[in-house]
């Protein structure tokens, strides 16, 4: 099972978002630390950790009602919600909502913090999705890196 694909990376993979693309947008993000030190070993540390993520069902009920919610609001089937204020502002705090429900659940108030980072900076694959899409995946970036950099520190040992 471990050599399988995750569900999810197929799903997302035919929505044109690869692997590659979220750990290129996590690193685009990347500060060394300690456990961290190189974009090598980051590189590793985050495909572990998306693999594992994106084995998770909770998971992948939140970015498909994402993706499912985009498909909707732009096609003017969400009830009350025009397609110029879908895309425009005032917008929407839904996306923001699910965002931070996928981080939060991925990474505790650890991922909020860095859903909020990668919300306002949009690295990566993040800039070329729209709005409900972007905030879901984006929340799943950064609570995979919240993870990874969490991880780190506690394997490296207390710091003085």
């Amino acid at each position: 099972m471990k050599d399988q694909s995750p569900a999810l990376l197929t799903y997302l993979e035919e929505r044109g978002i690869s692997l590659q693309s979220l750990i290129d947008s996590a690193l685009e993000m990347y500060v060394p630390h300690p456990g961290i030190e190189t974009v090598q070993k980051a590189t590793e540390l985050l495909r572990e950790e998306f693999l594992d993520i994106l084995q998770d069902v909770n998971i992948s009920t939140l970015i498909v009602a994402a993706f499912h919610a985009q498909e909707e609001a732009q096609n003017g089937r969400i009830p009350g919600l025009t397609i110029e204020r879908f895309m425009g502002k005032p917008g929407l705090v839904a996306d923001e909502l699910i965002g931070i429900a996928i981080a939060t659940y991925i990474g505790g108030s650890r991922g909020m913090f860095e859903f909020v980072r990668f919300d306002q900076a949009k690295p990566g694959i993040l800039r070329e999705l729209p709005p409900l899409t972007n905030d879901a995946i984006g929340a799943l970036v950064a609570g995979a890196s919240s993870n990874v950099y969490t991880k780190a520190l506690k394997d490296t040992g207390p710091t003085v």
